[in-house]
């Protein structure tokens, strides 16, 4: 499995549309699993999104709908999301 963790630096006053934002984007094709929490130590949001393979992920990353959802995703952040992408090497589901 492949993927990325990501931070969000959320606006004032917008992580309740932001939540409702990711809440209407559909699952893409070779999605596995996606994230969203909030630390308890009131920093950024951080987001973990899982595909099954990298090949996937990066169709993903890609496509023409992903860009309108980053874009809609964007209207609620103060800047760029940090990124950090690769393998999951330990998947279990307890």
């Amino acid at each position: 499995m492949y993927g990325t963790i990501f931070n969000l630096d959320v606006k004032d006053g917008c992580e309740q549309d932001l939540i409702d934002t990711f809440n209407k984007v559909e699952n893409p094709p070779g999605a596995v699993a996606f994230y969203l929490m909030k630390p308890d130590d009131g920093s950024d949001l951080i987001a973990v999104a899982v595909f099954e393979s990298k090949e996937a992920y990066v169709k993903n990353a890609n496509s023409p709908e992903q860009h309108q959802s980053f874009l809609q995703i964007m209207e609620h952040l103060e800047n760029e999301p940090t990124w950090t992408d690769g393998t999951y090497v330990i998947s279990e589901i307890y």
